[in-house]
């Protein structure tokens, strides 16, 4: 319903007529004189400008505490404090953290104090926020000045031009700046996370690889023991020659794994230091544990997390990339709403001349002209259906997003959370059943070779056969730990897939179009 333009206090009441002497209303003041008039619409223009122009100002801090505040408390960022820019306190804080090893938390705090994806995204937040706070602002007066000369007369025009469309749309496009700024600021805060949830993985996939190493490296020296051997019996002449190259090529192969899993640890670490931002001084002080954390003590894993319907509800509440879909929704639907007002004038421009003419005779004669002039484009070809039929179909877009969006959110969050759930059980089958199995069989094969009842082959076979048992085990642990930080990303953050499709649908071009609108 709309506002009606008749206040309430004179609703329902006579309106006056040409001839009626005396006002009807008693209680309202009478007209003032024109030249009083004039003076205070002035006033109340200006005031109305500067009050305009006083709501367009830069946020602090580039709009960072509110971006950080939708952080807060999430288990993927902890109590890590992100930073839009490096200082001297970051980077002492950085050197205090790199004097032990390394653990998962504090790999976020640093990657979040000095990593250049944060500042990247915080002078993103920074670059919005000024847009916001150009698009909200008065349009600049025009100054023109001419000087034109006929014989010896003399003439100076002067011009001031003011964007009439623009002063009156200003508080519709101010309000579109904000609702963009929202989603600039869920974008931030996307950012956050993902840097976070990146540097937990790096993390995982770091100290996983150099675990791997380590033990790769035990296998190799036994490997090597065991060719030395087949070589000293090989000369003795109590082996023959193809059991001898079979260890040499156990021990070829080791070697080629070893090289492998060190070559996987050094990529895994430096993909970590690039996402902490540490330089080569800082890199080579960096330490990481020996092993994993110990998988978490879940005997019922099905009722130790919600169900299925109350993971899809808290992801359709959390997501951050759901949220700025819906804020780019609705920023779409206020620039559709402006293109529809401004669908046959997009532009008027009301300017105030005045022209003095110089005659340059003997009289020294000047004459001067002052005025007024509007500005309007006369709609005689574009009657505005195209830029409508644009701002409809970018607003069925965002409505698009919104839809396809909140659809992944629930797939992906029922995804991480039977991901979750599986690589628990493989990791916690590993740990509790294969792993004390395969050390009994390894107790038992030692058992025998000390009792004469199993050669040293044997050994060194069931070994190796131990090793790739191992090695399962600690990459289904790492599984479940990436798998924990998926679940968490999908439940509060975003995913790739989402953030990707939202970043890619193109809002920039309804800011274009709504600015070309608002002011010519």
């Amino acid at each position: 319903m709309s506002t009606p333009l008749v206040p309430r206090s004179v609703r329902g009441l006579p309106l006056r007529r040409r001839h009626d002497k005396a006002p009807p209303f008693p209680h309202l003041p009478i007209a003032a004189p024109p030249a009083m008039l004039r003076r205070a619409s002035c006033t109340a223009l200006a005031g109305a400008a500067l009050l305009l122009a006083g709501c367009a100002s830069l946020s602090p801090e580039g709009d960072a505490p509110q971006a950080l505040s939708l952080v807060q408390g999430r288990s993927l960022v902890g109590d890590a404090q992100p930073r839009r820019r490096p200082d001297t306190a970051s980077a002492a804080q950085a050197e205090a953290l790199l004097a032990r090893p390394l653990d998962q938390q504090t790999a976020v705090r640093i990657a979040l104090a000095q990593s250049p994806r944060m500042q990247a995204a915080f002078a993103a937040l920074q670059l919005s926020d000024a847009e916001r706070a150009e698009a909200a602002t008065l349009p600049n007066p025009v100054f023109s000045f001419s000087r034109l000369r006929e014989g010896r007369e003399l003439e100076l025009d002067r011009l001031i031009s003011f964007n009439v469309v623009g002063l009156l749309t200003l508080p519709w496009r101010a309000r579109w700046a904000d609702q963009r700024q929202e989603a600039a600021r869920l974008d931030a805060a996307q950012a956050v996370l993902q840097l976070a949830a990146d540097t937990r993985r790096a993390w995982l996939r770091a100290v996983a690889d150099r675990q791997s190493a380590l033990y790769l490296r035990d296998v190799r020296d036994a490997a090597e023991a065991g060719a030395t051997l087949a070589q000293r019996m090989q000369k003795a002449g109590n082996w023959p020659a193809l059991q001898a190259a079979r260890e040499q090529l156990q021990q070829a192969d080791a070697q080629a794994q070893l090289a492998r899993a060190e070559q996987a640890a050094t990529a895994s670490r430096e993909a970590l230091v690039r996402l902490l931002g540490l330089d080569g001084a800082q890199a080579a002080r960096l330490t990481l544990p020996d092993r994993l954390p110990d998988l978490p003590d879940l005997p019922d894993l099905p009722a130790s997390l919600p169900a299925d319907a109350d993971l899809q509800a808290q992801a359709l509440r959390d997501r951050l990339d759901l949220r700025a879909a819906r804020a780019d929704a609705a920023a779409t639907a206020e620039a559709q709403g402006l293109t529809r007002a401004t669908r046959f004038v997009d532009a008027m421009e009301l300017g105030v001349a005045r022209n003095t003419t110089f005659a340059n005779d003997a009289e020294r004669g000047r004459s001067t002209q002052r005025g007024w002039e509007i500005g309007l484009p006369i709609p005689l070809f574009d009657f505005g259906q195209a830029r409508s039929a644009q701002a409809e179909a970018r607003y069925l877009q965002a409505a698009a997003r919104v839809r396809g969006v909140a659809l992944a959110a629930a797939s992906e969050v029922r995804e991480a959370e039977a991901a979750r759930r599986h690589a628990w059980q493989i990791a916690h089958r590993y740990q509790a059943e294969v792993l004390p199995l395969q050390r009994q069989i390894n107790d038992e094969m030692v058992l025998r070779y000390n009792a004469m009842g199993a050669s040293v082959w044997q050994l060194l076979a069931e070994a190796r056969a131990s090793a790739r048992t191992v090695d399962a085990a600690m990459q289904a642990q790492r599984d479940f730990w990436l798998a924990e930080v998926d679940l968490q990303m999908a439940l509060t953050g975003s995913s790739p897939a989402g953030l990707s499709a939202l970043r890619g649908a193109g809002t920039g071009s309804a800011l274009a179009s709504t600015t070309n609108e608002g002011g010519h």
